[in-house]
């Protein structure tokens, strides 16, 4: 009998054992640099070139060097505002469109060794990097593809000097967890002075695949390449710092008209919300400006976003499984605002007072059932502070169910929950449910778990006992569960620009186009689209102005949105005299009011506003404002 039992024992231990075994793997797996990354949570992108110095966003790449001087830079008071705010690394535009290089590149004369700063000795990617490392935060470069100075872009000589560049900047600053490349490519420029348009073949010019991207991989292993759409992380789709209420770290790109996908050429309808069981793992990242726009302008500094306005971001991006990049703007004499280290330093302790407390501490958790009915497997370890030990079901069960009974009675607003994503995405969804008047009681479900997902409710809620039921095509690996309840201060600038006075549409008068009447409705969500080339809107003006704003359409879609403008002026309607022409740079990715400043106020009866290039040929507008 006794050997019978050993036999029988002896049969039973492997299977014992089998059931022990962790979950297999579920769809495509992070790499560890992108582990690393989605650990980081939060950083920042810094906008400081020639740039600031012209008021502009986008650098046409005629500026000389001699503006670039700022008088007073001080890359630790940006670095250590940052760090206040709580993010863990900061990105430097190293080159920007405009082509200016902030380090002292061998490949073009168009550099900051052409400035005046530090007489042409400095090199600013460097005092970025020391700074950042000084603050304990992690380095990184954004170098951009697209360069408005070069006269050789468009060539394969420019082709390699880019190649050259980002060589340098990835052999010369320390380690980075990222090198980041903007979908920005071709169009019109300097060029040299030529002055003209140019475009490329994005899906063969820099050769991402063959030869760029490899720079990065045998220089930076642990750096995470950053374009619209990977390979390690993508482009959101948006500039307003928001991913989908459902959003997959897993993505399937997709190129244009059967071409491979490559910055600034692929399908970006799925960047928002990823896709279910996508082919790679490439998680969104949420890039968005502290302030409007990405470059500083002095007519901004009264709309820095507040703590509150930063904290919906950090929910709708790293509460859905992305990352969060705040791209900050410093003055042209070389720092943050006041306004915006303000903000950073409240964000950042507003993050800190409402994370820090995990109300559900201490609960007693059960599971209706545990893996192998192993300890290792166990409820409990989605109230550590490990985010990947995990609660994980037998293979067959599929919808378990946890109950959490909490130390007492207690008051969220906020749920957080992880998965271990060492074993992928595998959660579609999940239900709570709250026990009250004797009753279990629906509060909320999400969906898309992954990395991180914090569930923000309309209204507090005061509960001692929570239901959380897990919905998986394969057993679930939940590695965090945390109740929490927002920190609220009162916030307010202690100096701002006041903004220049908007004139009442009394003040003028659209004379053509039946008036374009949702274009002075003073209704943002309202646009006018007409669907055919619009050669000119002229305006009657009833006093002086110094500023005229255009507000393209606000519902996502940028068909008809203007992308370069000329204004003129004229006493009588039919003599016109030129007053002003430009582009209104990135407005496709980031739609925001755009203003034309005069150099004094004009005096005219009549003003034109020629949208000489737009989105598809067409003609839209949200909105059209004047200045006193």
């Amino acid at each position: 009998m006794k050997r019978y039992k050993s036999f029988l024992f002896s049969l039973m231990l492997p299977l014992c054992l089998q059931a022990q075994e962790e979950p297999k793997p579920y769809g495509v797996l992070p790499s560890e640099r992108q582990l690393r990354w989605h650990e980081m949570e939060t950083y920042c992108l810094i906008h400081f070139t020639p740039t600031t110095f012209q008021n502009k966003e986008w650098g046409y790449g005629d500026a000389d060097p001699e503006i670039f001087n700022p008088q007073h830079f001080d890359a630790d008071q940006i670095a250590s505002a940052a760090a206040a705010g709580g993010f863990k690394g900061l990105i430097s535009v190293a080159k920007h469109h405009d082509g200016f290089c902030l380090w002292p590149t061998a490949t073009t004369s168009y550099s900051i060794a052409s400035s005046p700063y530090k007489n042409g000795k400095g090199d600013m990617v460097k005092e970025f990097m020391e700074a950042t490392h000084k603050q304990g935060m992690q380095f990184g470069v954004y170098l951009s593809a697209w360069d408005r100075n070069d006269v050789r872009y468009g060539t394969a000589a420019y082709a390699d000097a880019y190649r050259a560049q980002l060589t340098e900047l990835m052999t010369q600053y320390g380690t980075l967890f990222t090198s980041w490349h903007d979908g920005a490519n071709g169009g019109d420029g300097y060029y040299g002075g030529r002055n003209e348009k140019r475009t490329i073949d994005r899906t063969t010019y820099y050769a991402w695949n063959e030869k760029t991207w490899p720079i990065v991989r045998e220089k930076q292993p642990m750096a995470m390449i950053f374009s619209d759409v990977g390979p390690d992380m993508r482009w959101v789709g948006n500039e307003h710092g928001f991913a989908d209420e459902t959003s997959w770290a897993t993505f399937t790109p997709k190129g244009v008209d059967g071409k491979p996908p490559v910055p600034g050429q692929s399908d970006y309808s799925e960047s928002p919300s990823g896709t279910r069981n996508g082919s790679h793992w490439i998680p969104a990242e949420c890039d968005v400006p502290q302030r409007p726009g990405w470059f500083y302008h002095a007519d901004q500094d009264n709309k820095v976003k507040t703590p509150d306005e930063l904290f919906e971001i950090y929910l709708k991006s790293v509460g859905r499984g992305a990352n969060m990049n705040l791209g900050l703007a410093p003055m042209p004499n070389g720092y943050l605002h006041a306004n915006d280290v303000k903000s950073l330093k409240a964000f950042g302790e507003k993050i800190k007072a409402t994370f820090s407390k995990n109300l559900a501490k201490g609960a007693d958790v059960t599971a209706s059932n545990v893996r192998a009915s192993s300890d290792k497997f166990g409820p409990k370890w989605i109230l550590d502070e490990d985010r990947y030990s995990y609660y994980a079901s037998d293979d067959a069960v599929l919808n378990p169910t946890l109950t959490l009974t909490l130390d007492g009675e207690k008051t969220f607003d906020i749920i957080r929950l992880r998965e271990n994503i060492k074993l992928g995405q595998r959660l579609d969804s999940v239900s709570i449910d709250v026990y009250r008047d004797g009753a279990w009681k629906h509060l909320v479900s999400a969906t898309s778990v992954g990395a991180n997902r914090l569930i923000k409710l309309a209204q507090p809620m005061t509960a001692s006992k929570l239901q959380v039921k897990l919905y998986a095509p394969v057993a679930p690996t939940l590695s965090d569960f945390g109740l929490f309840s927002e920190y609220a201060e009162d916030f307010a600038y202690d100096e701002g620009e006041s903004e220049q006075q908007r004139l009442t549409t009394a003040a003028f008068s659209i004379k053509n186009l039946k008036g374009l009447p949702k274009a002075m409705d003073g209704k943002n969500e309202t646009f006018e689209a007409i669907g055919s080339v619009v050669t000119a809107v002229d305006f009657e003006l009833k006093q002086p102005v110094s500023a005229i704003g255009y507000l393209p359409r606000q519902d996502g879609k940028t068909d008809g949105v203007v992308l370069r403008y000329e204004v003129s002026t004229s006493n009588d309607g039919k003599k016109w005299t030129p007053l002003k022409a430009g582009e209104y740079a990135n407005i496709k990715a980031n739609p925001i009011e755009q203003v034309i400043y005069f150099e004094k106020p004009v005096s005219t009866k009549f003003l034109r506003f020629v949208p000489k290039e737009t989105v598809g040929g067409t003609f839209s507008v949200a909105a059209f404002s004047f200045f006193k």
